[in-house]
């Protein structure tokens, strides 16, 4: 009778069950397979064992397969190709010829550094599919690596993640991104005193997220030009001369035309770095890391 839970089942059994249904008996099979005869009949009793049913009459000459023996043929072959397959997705994504990245990014830092970055490892691995997701801030950010929604998150630092590990890649200006009619008459670099007097444009405010320079115009008057929702409507308002806006600097040169960018007075800069949780990461993961790591130009001191 079969077992109402069956035991589940070794495949290397069931590879010896096949060779000796393919090479017509346990002696033949034993041969093809290098093992023991004797090894090699205790393994088809487990496989009986566990599958709760006899799949081979031994009351005659050799062993014959029963009815419930022939049913099996066709489901343990099913089951070797499936693993086959299974194995064969393993190497691929193990080799990186294969697989997924989940990764979380704040919004300015997904054109940079994240872009070159991903650009660079799409050349190196190009069978990997790169998911880029917007949590919106950084609060969400480290809930997204947390639950395990995504494997890395790229955001500004420092910042509070517990038990996620961090690791810097290095640091960006933070620059004013301007209209020329704004900038005309101003000191060069900005003084961050005469930010007061420079209409704004600026990100809405968001629970979660963190907004550039926030501590460092603390207790100055902003004169708040516009407000916008999305980062490329404010880079839009700015082009079209409503007001200036604090971007890095290296975003705002190669994403902003017929704009003014100025250094600040003292210089800022934030400090950037991915986000992931503690354990083994997936072999996508740490070619990514170490590639961020040792590409001077995406992962050296200023991005």
């Amino acid at each position: 009778m079969a077992r109402d839970h069956p035991l589940p089942v070794d495949l290397r059994h069931v590879e010896y069950f096949l060779a000796v249904i393919d090479h017509g008996g346990v002696t033949r099979a034993a041969e093809a397979l290098y093992v023991a005869q004797p090894a090699l009949s205790q393994a088809i009793r487990h496989l009986e064992r566990q599958l709760g049913v006899e799949l081979f009459d031994r009351t005659g000459r050799g062993f014959m397969p029963t009815r419930a023996g022939r049913s099996f043929v066709g489901p343990a072959r099913r089951m070797l190709r499936d693993m086959a397959r299974v194995e064969s997705a393993a190497r691929d994504v193990r080799d990186l010829r294969q697989g997924r990245l989940d990764i979380a990014a704040l919004a300015s830092l997904a054109v940079v550094p994240l872009a070159a970055l991903a650009g660079e490892f799409h050349r190196r691995h190009p069978g990997i599919v790169l998911n880029v997701t917007d949590p919106g801030g950084s609060a969400d950010l480290v809930t997204e690596i947390r639950r395990g929604r995504a494997e890395l998150g790229l955001t500004d630092l420092p910042l509070a993640t517990g038990t996620l590990l961090t690791h810097e890649l290095g640091a960006q200006e933070i620059a004013l991104a301007m209209p020329p009619e704004v900038a005309a008459g101003l000191l060069d670099p900005v003084p961050l005193a005469a930010v007061s007097e420079i209409p704004l444009v600026r990100l809405t405010e968001e629970p979660g997220n963190r907004t550039l320079l926030k501590e460092e115009l603390r207790g100055i008057g902003l004169n708040i030009a516009a407000e916008a929702t999305h980062r490329q409507a404010v880079w839009q308002l700015v082009v079209h001369g409503v007001g200036a806006t604090f971007l890095p600097r290296v975003l705002a040169e190669s994403e902003l035309d017929r704009v003014v960018v100025r250094s600040t007075d003292p210089p800022v800069h934030r400090r950037v770095g991915l986000i992931y949780r503690p354990g083994p990461l997936s072999p996508a993961a740490a070619a990514l890391l170490h590639l961020a790591t040792q590409d001077q130009q995406i992962g050296g001191r200023n991005l």
